[in-house]
């Protein structure tokens, strides 16, 4: 791996960090409970999982320039993959969720501005 390339990594990674910890305080204060961030489960990562009063949101942080670019990085196949590994979540914890499960976006765009959309897309909408 070149040089370059691994730099570019570092600070995507940190970009990434830098945004899920805006997220997670943004949820925070908002009321949610934040269960768990950087969940690994054999279907893929999750960002963040929260819930208040009974609801469950599987949380897909994507940051990027501007929110309108970040609005439009998930895709068809990241949204399966999501859906999948909430599968693998909601499996090894149970018991949560009993006021409805949905998965929402996050945006954080260049200029620490953050949008979330609730329920932004539903299981099978791949």
């Amino acid at each position: 791996m070149d040089v370059r390339r691994r730099q570019r990594g570092v600070r995507a990674d940190s970009s990434g960090r830098t945004a899920e910890d805006a997220a997670a305080s943004a949820l925070a204060a908002e009321g949610w409970a934040v269960l768990g961030r950087r969940i690994r489960t054999p279907a893929g990562e999750l960002d963040l999982v929260a819930e208040r009063d009974g609801l469950l949101a599987f949380v897909e942080v994507k940051a990027r320039p501007s929110l309108s670019e970040a609005a439009q990085s998930l895709g068809p196949r990241q949204r399966a993959r999501l859906a999948a590994a909430a599968a693998c979540w909601l499996a090894a914890n149970p018991g949560h969720g009993g006021a409805g499960i949905r998965f929402d976006l996050l945006l954080v765009a260049a200029d620490g501005t953050l949008r979330r959309i609730a329920d932004a897309f539903r299981e099978g909408d791949a």
